[in-house]
């Protein structure tokens, strides 16, 4: 017999609002935000539902969205307070699953295809630890629960907030040939609009051109297509999760016109950059990236290989980058490494012994 795979996840509903709410009860029923200051070029890191009404969402400019809704309060935000929440969400998990895919600080997958909780109910599972999330915690949480990865996170956005919805074996086909190619991760606004030249915009379109077409036009990309039009995720959760790369920048309040200009700033991310790896100092590094964001929000790469981290390759990489701009000023500037992968650093180890 085939094992039934079980998946749920479980999203946050506008969770760093939601704690601020949560703690300051005079903020609940107005329009909240969490971000940065707009006279700073901060932006939106989450809103309340109040917010939404508006138009304010996520990643949009603080400024903007003080534009959009005056009466907007916009909070700093509390990252450590928002982690130690996180944490104690996930020790709820725990009790659940040991099979626990965290995404960010407010979503999870959680396997429990194996478990006998509620008779093996990965219904009545889902609806036990948002209950126990809202009673333990004051704290909403939507659930979306599937035979795959990919179902599950589209399940949970479709009764938020506080809610559930569940997609059963036998409902994946009639569900998944209705659905939106926008709605498949991997799919943004640009490669939307790149689908729907050529007509595709659901999956049953998907289905109606065919795996070896949509190879042809997409590459890898169509055949992850194909796949999800049936409803296929193979994938198993990432439980153990190895950092491949590291980045530090700062958005500036001005543009920055010349990359001359930058060099002061290069050297704090610079020391930054330093502080943070002294916890990662067992991973060798493969790569040096700078990033700059210019002032029409176009952001640019660069990287070149590395084995020793190295501020005059960072500022070698600067004015290269820089021009990529065509003159445009810059509001935003990183600085990152990647690190080499684990096997291959085990296998040269393996290798030396010899």
């Amino acid at each position: 017999m085939v094992r039934q795979r079980k998946i749920i996840h479980i999203d946050m509903d506008c969770f760093y609002a939601a704690v601020e709410m949560r703690d300051d009860p005079r903020l609940k029923g107005i329009p909240i935000a969490v971000g940065g200051a707009p006279d700073r070029r901060g932006v939106i890191s989450t809103c309340n539902y109040e917010a939404r009404e508006f138009g304010v969402h996520s990643a949009m400019a603080t400024a903007y969205a003080l534009r959009l809704c005056p009466q907007l309060k916009v909070l700093p935000g509390r990252m450590s307070h928002y982690q130690s929440i996180s944490r104690q969400i996930r020790q709820i998990f725990g009790r659940y699953t040991d099979l626990v895919e965290p995404l960010s600080l407010d979503e999870a997958f959680l396997d429990v295809s194996d478990s006998n909780l509620f008779k093996g109910s990965a219904t009545r599972i889902a609806e036990d630890i948002r209950k126990t999330i809202k009673n333990e915690l004051d704290l909403t949480a939507s659930a979306g629960v599937a035979p795959n990865k990919f179902l599950a996170k589209i399940c949970s956005d479709e009764n938020k907030p506080d809610g559930q919805f569940v997609i059963t074996p036998d409902e994946v086909d009639a569900f998944v040939v209705k659905l939106p190619v926008k709605k498949i991760s991997g799919v943004g606004k640009v490669t939307a609009q790149r689908l729907a030249k050529h007509n595709i915009v659901t999956c049953a379109d998907v289905r109606e051109m065919g795996e070896k077409k949509l190879i042809q036009l997409f590459g890898g990309l169509g055949e992850l297509l194909y796949r999800r039009a049936y409803g296929i995720d193979d994938r198993e959760l990432a439980t153990e999760w190895i950092r491949k790369s590291l980045s530090v920048e700062r958005t500036y309040p001005e543009d920055i016109a010349e990359p001359d200009s930058a060099v002061a700033s290069l050297d704090k991310l610079y020391d930054e950059l330093l502080r943070r790896l002294e916890k990662h100092q067992e991973r060798p590094i493969r790569n040096q990236q700078v990033k700059l964001k210019f002032s029409d929000f176009k952001t640019t790469t660069i990287e070149r290989f590395s084995q020793e981290l190295s501020k005059t390759l960072f500022l070698e990489l600067l004015p290269i980058a820089w021009e990529r701009g065509a003159g445009k000023g810059v509001r935003l500037l990183g600085l990152g490494v990647t690190f080499r992968s684990i096997d291959k650093v085990a296998e040269e180890k393996q290798l030396a012994l010899f």
